[in-house]
């Protein structure tokens, strides 16, 4: 008599206790998706800082490659040669900038918090029944 009363109050303490864990459920799961959504933002950031900088140095390339172009053609010194040399550098260098600025942008787009999602999911279908919750 004494274990029923006993698991009938751990029954009615459960009840009582599922808002509050409901609610800090609830307050996890946002704090994921803030800090989820903060984290493609940031890659997105700097792919699109890295871009600015590859086409900055894009801009310089090609003046150093004009540069080269008229020197070569009004008289054809070793000066022409370097600033080839030059050229090409700041087009290796845009080319490097270039690829991580799309690698990066490629990691923050699109801003879903996936992840997110995937664990709201599976708290929704726990809190059915449907899904398994390790017990």
């Amino acid at each position: 008599m004494v274990e029923q009363e006993t698991s009938r109050r751990s029954l009615l303490r459960l009840i009582g206790d599922l808002p509050g864990n409901l609610i800090d459920l609830i307050k996890s799961e946002l704090e994921q998706l803030k800090l989820e959504v903060l984290g493609k933002v940031k890659h997105a950031g700097i792919g699109v800082g890295l871009l600015a900088g590859a086409a900055a140095f894009a801009f310089f390339a090609i003046a150093v490659l004009i540069a080269a172009a008229v020197l070569g053609i009004a008289v054809a010194l070793p000066g022409w040669a370097a600033a080839l040399i030059v050229g090409g550098a700041l087009l290796l260098i845009t080319g490097i900038l270039a690829l991580i600025g799309i690698t990066q942008l490629k990691r923050g787009v699109p801003p879903t918090p996936t992840d997110t999602i995937e664990s709201v999911k599976k708290d929704v279908e726990t809190v059915r029944g449907i899904g398994s919750n390790g017990v």
